[in-house]
């Protein structure tokens, strides 16, 4: 089996692996690591030979990108407090303890290899915790604090492991001068995210087109990464900026096309690049497990010492950030969402696995410093990595559940139904607003004047069942089934439509271009439900 070879297998068990993780009620990212780790110990499996100054342009954009779609910028603003606890101070906090016990038994290591080996390990992954939180069904607080946690604090990670990474390798280090650095690593990657975020908005706008805005947009992190990391900005932060302007801007409210094909392609990226990223994590365990100039045994009692304190600083930080954000929470900041019991402060706590991010920095780490020699203690510093990743990811992973029923830590099902329904009014609304300036503008016949208003309607109580008139919920219901039933038998109409048209397309005469034209055409009239 070739690289190649191995990239396809990888692909394919990512996807396999998604329904196999819901029967089993397991997080696929800790199937995927599983299965590397497995995959690994088959002779015929070839090493991974990956260029480190590769890992991060590719592997991270794509992944910052896709999980910025499932959020905003009003959520970022509204849980900064809570969102900035974790994201900055704990990441520090965490550095530094890692950075101090590294330091202390590693042989060999220098204290600013310690550094970068403290920031590599000290972010909790985005993709597994939503992949493992979405699954559980946490309520949706806890969702958006451990997104935002996961997405603000690689920036502040990386921004950190860079700085150290530059140490190492040209053996000076200044403390103001990495201040600084930091600082204008932010702005410039701010400024360079927003520009980036306005071009590629008004170039969508330009090409119109939906598929080729789904093409510009696979394009823009890479970009923008790109370029920040060549002005010296942080390329993480630059395509979280970018992502936060375009999840606001990039499509109008009726490009209803491109927003479903959008959503549909990245959660494809998504799946496709986190599972293969993890089983990565499995496949190069193996091969750090076989190197390292230190003992196994002693590699193994320093990285699990250092597990310890990842998890355990969490713990101890997460307690009373967690009182403090409750104690200044107010009446007021009524959207902010923040831990309200310690059983969710717990649940936090265990739901911080390592992941995609710590491998790829990991695996970026330079082989040999400006001097030509080989980085200080390189591998094994990768060795604690992994096994940081591999305990985090597979021990928390699978008793996360677990923990989860016995803390009966649920989803928040009344206020989400509450907020559906004030959605489905509002919808409701809006759409008889409008109604009632096409009847002051148009003669409507009376007729179609009651079925619009049906219709407007009906595009709250689809939505939100429960807003109907529980007076008028019988006669709703038996127009909803009759609706349904209208769905069904048209959509056996476009059926025979589409096989008739598709074989066409092998008959002689029948030009393949104008058949896929017309098929289209039955397609979106499926997909619009018309």
């Amino acid at each position: 089996m070739d690289q190649l070879a191995l990239f396809f297998v990888l692909s394919l068990a990512a996807i396999v692996m998604v329904p196999l993780a819901e029967r089993l009620k397991l997080p696929a990212p800790v199937l995927m690591t599983i299965f590397g780790a497995v995959l690994a110990l088959i002779p015929q499996v070839p090493n991974v030979d990956v260029n480190p100054d590769l890992i991060l342009p590719v592997l991270l954009p794509p992944l910052l990108y896709a999980a910025v779609q499932r959020t905003s910028w009003r959520q970022f603003a509204v849980n900064r407090r809570p969102i900035l606890l974790l994201a900055v101070g704990l990441v520090f906090i965490t550095t530094a303890a890692v950075a101090y016990v590294a330091d202390t038994l590693v042989p060999g290591i220098s204290l600013a290899g310690a550094f970068a080996l403290g920031a590599l390990v000290a972010p909790p992954d985005p993709v597994a915790a939503t992949a493992v939180a979405g699954s559980l069904g946490l309520p949706r607080r806890m969702v958006s604090i451990l997104e935002g946690e996961g997405l603000f604090n690689d920036v502040t990670a990386i921004v950190l492991y860079h700085v150290a990474v530059a140490a190492a390798v040209s053996g000076e280090f200044s403390v103001p001068h990495a201040a600084l650095e930091l600082l204008l690593n932010a702005v410039v990657a701010v400024v360079i995210g927003l520009a980036l975020g306005w071009g590629a908005n008004k170039l969508m706008a330009v090409v119109g087109d939906p598929t080729l805005q789904i093409g510009l947009s696979l394009l823009v992190p890479f970009a923008s990464y790109a370029l920040a990391e060549v002005l010296h900005g942080s390329g993480v932060l630059a395509v979280l900026t970018t992502a936060l302007f375009l999840a606001e801007h990039a499509f109008e409210a009726d490009d209803v096309q491109a927003r479903l094909v959008g959503n549909t392609f990245w959660t494809i990226v998504d799946t496709l690049i986190t599972g293969i990223a993890f089983g990565l994590i499995g496949l190069e365990l193996h091969n750090v497990f076989r190197v390292g100039s230190a003992p196994q045994g002693s590699m193994l009692s320093h990285a699990a010492l250092v597990v310890a304190v990842v998890v355990g600083i969490r713990l101890l930080y997460l307690l009373p950030a967690s009182w403090i954000a409750r104690r200044l929470h107010t009446a007021r900041d009524v959207d902010e969402d923040i831990p309200m019991s310690w059983r969710e402060t717990i649940t936090m706590w265990w739901s911080g696995m390592r992941g995609v991010a710590s491998v790829a920095l990991a695996l970026a780490i330079p082989l040999t410093t400006h001097h030509g020699t080989p980085f200080p203690a390189r591998q094994e510093l990768l060795f604690i990595a992994f096994v940081v990743v591999l305990a985090t990811l597979v021990i928390q992973g699978l008793t996360l559940p677990v923990l989860v029923k016995r803390l009966d830590v649920g989803r928040d099902t009344e206020a989400e139904h509450d907020l559906e329904a004030a959605l489905a009014i509002r919808a409701m609304t809006a759409a008889r607003a409008r109604l009632r300036e096409i009847e002051r503008n148009e003669d409507l016949d009376e007729e179609l004047s009651e079925i619009l208003h049906r219709r407007a309607f009906e595009v709250g109580a689809r939505i939100s069942p429960d807003i109907v008139e529980v007076e008028r919920r019988g006669s709703h219901a038996r127009r909803l089934a009759r609706i349904r039933a209208l769905r069904h038998f048209q959509e056996e109409l476009l059926s025979a439509a589409r096989h008739e048209v598709l074989s066409a397309r092998s008959e002689p005469g029948h030009d393949p271009e104008i058949v896929d034209r017309v098929l289209r055409h039955l397609d979106l009239r499926s997909m619009r439900g018309l």
